[in-house]
């Protein structure tokens, strides 16, 4: 956040005048209110809610890094190709946690379920990798393309 900080304004125009963005991985974290991360930081703002550690007393290794199945919520552009199941792949030490339902659009577990993905309007957030991710990512970036 400190290196966006001269851009934060500008970022905050861009989604509020209605452009499509698009947050992955630490994208997706820097699009909340606030992170845990290191402390406690301001986020851009643009989704309400925190950026949490995933939990280390579940016996699993932490940061989470490999492929998992998504659920995605239904009515949510952002995964509506993504079929119940279709795996993609993470690596993350934190996770973001909603203050409202209806902004998550997948969800996937590591310890807990959590917000695989978001969205709000026209602000979109994968904590995953797309790009590394097949053709469930390739669907899933051509599905914010197309919108």
């Amino acid at each position: 956040m400190e290196r966006l900080e001269p851009l934060r304004d500008d970022i905050r125009e861009y989604a509020s005048a209605g452009n499509p963005l698009l947050g992955i991985c630490l994208g997706q974290q820097l699009l909340f209110e606030v992170s845990e991360e290191m402390g406690e930081h301001e986020g851009l703002g643009l989704i309400p809610g925190r950026v949490r550690y995933l939990p280390r007393d579940k016996g699993l290794k932490v940061p989470h890094m490999g492929w998992s199945p998504l659920t995605p919520v239904e009515n949510q552009n952002v995964c509506s190709t993504v079929i119940p199941g279709e795996q993609v792949y993470f690596v993350h030490s934190l996770y973001t946690d909603c203050t409202e339902t209806g902004d998550v659009a997948a969800t996937a577990e590591y310890g807990l379920r959590f917000p695989a993905a978001v969205q709000r309007k026209n602000i979109w957030g994968v904590q995953f990798h797309p790009e590394k991710s097949g053709d469930v990512g390739l669907r899933i970036l051509k599905n914010f393309i197309e919108c």
